[in-house]
Parts: structure tokens; C-alpha cells; sequence
């Protein structure tokens, strides 16, 4: 009921307005104009932001020398309605068209009329298509008082035009459907030098056809935003104020503003991950409230718990004394094995015989040597254990020689 009351005000107030003609329906206006437009004059202001630009197809174009213009949002002082694009004959060759916009300026939205003029202004970096995608047109050109139209971006349909040419049109922008300059969620675009340039050129107004369509918008409460949603029943005509038939075109959908992505807020993710400190400036700290970050697990495998290591006990203080004979004995009390033959000791003037010499091999017995020869020490680092079985015999002395008799025939003389 509210949407009804309000659209029809608005239709009210646009059918007793006398401005219609020079301006979209009745509106609130300011002595200034927004950011890159250099007219002086009154422009129409709103204190809320116009819908995104609804998505839509270009009729045909009627007949040679008619001219596209692409549709906008207008403002009644109560609500916005759509005035719908459409093929206008321009007020006179050699003339292009510069559309209106809507801009962000000192805390209102102020409209800046279209205009005709030698070259296209700026008009905020609005893509509009169909040849307006924000800077400049690519929909045609004029040459030698003809203007010819560029098949790429234009419908020519059924209409007999010779003068026509191919290009097809690079948009370096991201495309969207914001239909204002300036302010939250607005297009970032700002004026060129040839865009200042042109804004200097003579210009020319809005002829009276166009003017009549945006009247016409104005009295259909389906082009009103509180009725379509955004969606208007007529988004262009083939002709000015052709709301019916076949040269009028609906919108296929309501027109959607890119989103900007608000900055990050609150707690700090988990998985932040630390950046290592710039040389010459502090290093970063995590607000109070922050998380720590999780610990990536070690690539060291942990032992589970049936492997886990046994628990090293505690030696007493007071050592136990191991039996003799226990594996862990010091080496300095153990006992010969019974069957090791013991160490027989060196005989006076006898060579050294090999510690390690096994035991089932039998005693060498000692050559005589002769006195000058003796044999080396042996410091044992223990006493050696009294043999089990009795030394080997000392060795026996050297023979006597056999007396020999002297003084017998055929024996020596005896010495003396």
C-alpha cells in the first residue's frame, strides 16, 4: 500500500510540474554542479543514490541519421523512474552526444544534464553501453557531414545504411551496473584533459523530443523504481515516447551494483600467518583478543604408548655387590676359566713368552742363553694366581765335557 501511495505522488506531482520540459519532472535544484561538470546552472539533486542501471537490449534503429542515447535514472523529488534510451535525430550535423550523470557531491547527489556538442564530455566513467562504456563513444563517428554507425555496438536491424563500419570496442574496466559517480559504492572515474577540453566547447541542449520522453517516463508509475524494483516495463524505445508496439523494449533484469568488500574486522583468523619483521620498523603485535595460531604438528614422529620408552630407574646410592661370577663382574676379579693353562713363570735367562699364547698348545721349552743375554722385565699388574698344576722343570745345565787322557801313546801332551 505504501508503494501505491507513493507512486501515485510522484505521478501527481510530474503531471502539474511545468519544468518537465526542461528537466527530468519537478525536482530539487542547486546553483552548482558535480565534479566535471563546468556548466553553469541548475542541476537536479537527490538525497539518496540512484538504482543500478537495469540490463536491457537495444531496439533497431528506425531510419539513417538517427542517433542513440542511452536511458538513466530521474528523480521527481519523490522517487526515481526510468526514462528509457532512444533513438534521437540530433540537432544538427557534426553534434555528439555527452549523457547526463549522477555524481556524489557534498553529501548529495546532484544530476549533471546530457548535452550536444563536437566531442563527448566527460560523464562520470558511467558505462552505459552500447557504445558509452565510460569514456568517450564508440558507437560512430561523423565524416564529411555523414555519420556512420559501428555495427559492433549498435543494432541497425532492418534499416537500409550503407555508411557502416566493424570495430569492436575493448573494455578495460571492470563492467558494472553503478549509475553514479562519487561517494560509497560510486564509480572512481575522474575527468580527462581532452574530457576538460570538451567541457570548454560550445554545447547545445537537449532537443524537445528528449525532453518529452523523459515527461512521458514520468507519468508511468511501471517506470517508477517503487513499482518495477528496479526492473522498468519500458528500458528503451525505437523512437521518442513509443512506450508501445514493437520498438518498445523491457528491461530483462534489475541492474546490480558491484559490492565493495569490506575491510576486515574483528578477531584475527587462526591461520594468520606470521610475516617476518621489516628491517628498520617494529614488529607487528596481534590485538589482545586475538587467538594464537595453531602450531604445525613436528614431521617427528611421536613413539604411541605401547612403544613408548621404558622408565630409566634410579640406582640406589649404595651399590649391591655382585656375586663373583656374575656377568657384570669387574674384569680385575675374574677368575681364569679351569681349563686355561696358568701363566708359567719366566725362567732366569729364558726369552719371554706371548701372554696370549692359547692354552691348548704346549709349553716351548727355553734354549740356554748365555749369561750376557737376559731376559726382559715383566711387571705384571697383579700377582699372578699360583699355577694348579706344577711348573714346568727348570732347565737342565749344560753337559760336561768328557775328560780327555794326555801323555798315552797316540793321546796329547798333558799340559802343564
Amino acid at each position: 500500500m505504501f508503494h501505491l501511495h507513493r507512486t501515485f505522488a510522484a505521478l501527481l506531482i510530474g503531471a502539474v510540474a511545468p519544468v518537465a520540459l526542461a528537466a527530468p519532472t519537478f525536482a530539487q535544484t542547486c546553483a552548482c554542479a558535480p565534479g566535471g561538470a563546468s556548466e553553469a546552472g541548475y542541476v537536479i539533486q537527490a538525497d539518496e543514490p540512484p538504482p543500478p542501471l537495469p540490463e536491457y537490449s537495444q531496439p533497431p534503429i528506425p531510419a539513417p541519421g538517427y542517433y542513440w542515447t542511452p536511458g538513466y535514472w530521474a528523480w521527481n523529488n519523490y522517487d526515481y523512474y526510468w526514462v528509457p534510451g532512444v533513438w534521437v535525430e540530433p540537432p544538427q550535423p557534426g553534434l555528439l552526444w555527452t549523457p547526463g550523470f549522477w555524481a556524489f557531491v557534498g553529501g548529495v547527489y546532484a544530476f549533471s544534464p546530457g548535452y550536444w556538442g563536437p566531442h563527448v564530455g566527460y560523464y562520470g566513467g558511467i558505462n552505459y553501453g552500447f557504445g558509452y562504456n565510460g569514456l568517450g563513444y564508440q558507437g560512430g563517428r561523423w565524416d564529411s557531414g555523414r555519420f556512420f554507425y559501428n555495427s559492433a555496438v549498435n543494432n541497425i536491424g532492418a534499416a537500409h545504411i550503407t555508411n557502416v563500419y566493424t570495430q569492436n570496442v575493448v573494455n578495460n574496466t571492470t563492467i558494472n551496473n553503478t549509475s553514479f559517480n562519487g561517494g560509497p559504492g560510486g564509480v572512481a572515474a575522474k575527468p580527462t584533459n581532452e574530457e576538460l577540453l570538451a567541457a570548454k566547447e560550445p554545447r547545445v541542449r537537449a532537443t524537445a523530443l528528449q525532453t518529452g520522453q523523459a515527461r512521458a517516463a514520468g507519468m508511468r508509475s511501471e517506470q517508477f523504481v517503487s513499482t518495477n524494483r528496479g526492473k522498468p516495463a519500458i528500458a528503451a524505445t525505437a523512437r521518442p515516447g513509443e512506450f508501445k508496439g514493437k520498438g518498445a523494449v523491457p528491461a530483462r533484469a534489475a541492474g546490480k551494483a558491484a559490492e565493495a568488500t569490506p575491510p576486515p574486522t574483528g578477531n584475527v583468523p587462526a591461520e594468520t600467518k606470521e610475516k617476518p619483521p621489516i628491517p628498520g620498523q617494529p614488529a607487528p603485535t596481534l590485538p589482545a583478543n586475538a587467538p594464537k595460531p595453531r602450531e604445525k604438528p613436528s614431521t617427528v614422529e611421536k613413539p604411541s604408548k605401547l612403544e613408548a620408552a621404558p622408565k630409566i630407574e634410579e640406582k640406589p646410592v649404595e651399590k649391591a655387590v655382585r656375586p663373583e661370577g656374575a656377568p657384570n663382574a669387574p674384569k680385575a676379579e675374574e677368575k681364569r676359566p679351569a681349563e686355561k693353562l696358568a701363566k708359567p713363570e719366566p725362567a732366569p735367562n729364558a726369552p719371554k713368552v706371548p701372554e696370549n699364547r692359547p692354552a691348548t698348545e704346549k709349553p716351548v721349552r727355553p734354549e740356554p742363553t748365555t749369561g750376557a743375554q737376559r731376559a726382559p722385565e715383566h711387571p705384571p699388574a697383579q700377582p699372578a694366581p699360583k699355577p694348579a698344576q706344577p711348573a714346568p722343570k727348570p732347565a737342565q745345565p749344560a753337559p760336561k765335557p768328557e775328560a780327555r787322557e794326555c801323555g798315552r801313546p797316540g793321546q796329547p801332551v798333558c799340559p802343564k
